[in-house]
């Protein structure tokens, strides 16, 4: 059996922040691909890992960022077509990542008999985006219950966590998502670190967020925590353990546009460096 396994959309991406504009692939299918394809090459660690995608038509995401790279306007210029059970009816695998770009991405039922297969690993940024005239809003998941109990592991940024539990307070949306079903909640705040709530233990962990230098591209960053976290995870590691990596990890991807291009070494040792002070 797999390892990890990521399913979602590669998508076509236009990039835009004060330093830089670009055209690249994108969605968290990619950014997961090239960073545990790179954590895995450069660690020796022996760990399968699957892709996979849809061919035909493609996402086509305009991210475009101010000063502040932890908020962006985001417009969508083409659709994909959903995944389908026919799509993955081969899929096995201990850890089953879904990357969802948008709420049509993956139906319900599609959740449910993937969760049979794999510790399920969904990150609600898709299922929160509505799309109106080319441009994003977040709005609540209308099916948020009834999916979620499906879910066992759930990434979500400060905005979302707010849409979804209508608290904006990270520990109070942390224990209502898990009193949902999900096992472990994963908040990120961008520059402010992160926050996880392992619901079988009843404990918080708080994660810091460790300054990069030079910050040049937030785009990914959450789909490089997320992959991370269950590359550590996928190794027996803590969810603090887990967690610290995954900020490691994530900050070394700022310091780059694209995906994370750093080592293993390189987010081990932020990990330790940090642990000294």
């Amino acid at each position: 059996m797999t390892d990890i396994c990521c399913i979602g959309h590669i998508t076509q991406d236009h990039i835009i922040t004060p330093a830089l504009d670009y055209f690249a692939p994108g969605g968290t299918a990619y950014y997961f691909t090239m960073g545990i394809n790179k954590l895995i090459e450069s660690s020796g660690i022996s760990l399968s890992y699957q892709l996979v995608t849809k061919e035909g038509r493609r996402h086509f995401f305009e991210n475009r960022y101010s000063g502040d790279m932890n908020r962006r306007e985001q417009r969508v210029l083409s659709v994909a077509d959903p995944f389908t059970m026919a799509d993955l009816a081969d899929v096995e695998a201990r850890y089953i990542v879904v990357g969802s770009l948008l709420a049509d991405d993956f139906p319900i039922d599609v959740i449910r008999q993937l969760s049979e297969k794999g510790v399920m690993v969904l990150d609600a940024q898709g299922f929160l985006r509505e799309v109106r005239d080319r441009h994003v809003f977040a709005v609540d998941w209308v099916n948020k219950r009834e999916t979620l109990r499906y879910v066992d592991v759930l990434k979500v940024n400060e905005y979302e966590m707010s849409v979804l539990t209508g608290s904006d307070d990270p520990r109070q949306s942390a224990l209502i998502l898990a009193s949902w079903g999900v096992k472990e909640v994963l908040l990120t705040f961008g520059s402010f670190g992160s926050l996880i709530y392992e619901a079988e233990s009843q404990r918080f962990y708080d994660i810091p967020a460790y300054s990069p230098l030079p910050l040049v591209d937030a785009t990914g960053c959450g789909d490089t925590y997320t992959m991370a976290y269950i590359f550590k995870r996928a190794q027996n590691a803590s969810v603090g353990e887990a967690g610290r990596f995954a900020a490691a990890v994530s900050t070394l991807k700022l310091q780059d546009k694209g995906p994370f291009k750093k080592t293993y070494s390189e987010a081990e040792s932020i990990v330790k460096n940090i642990a000294k002070h």
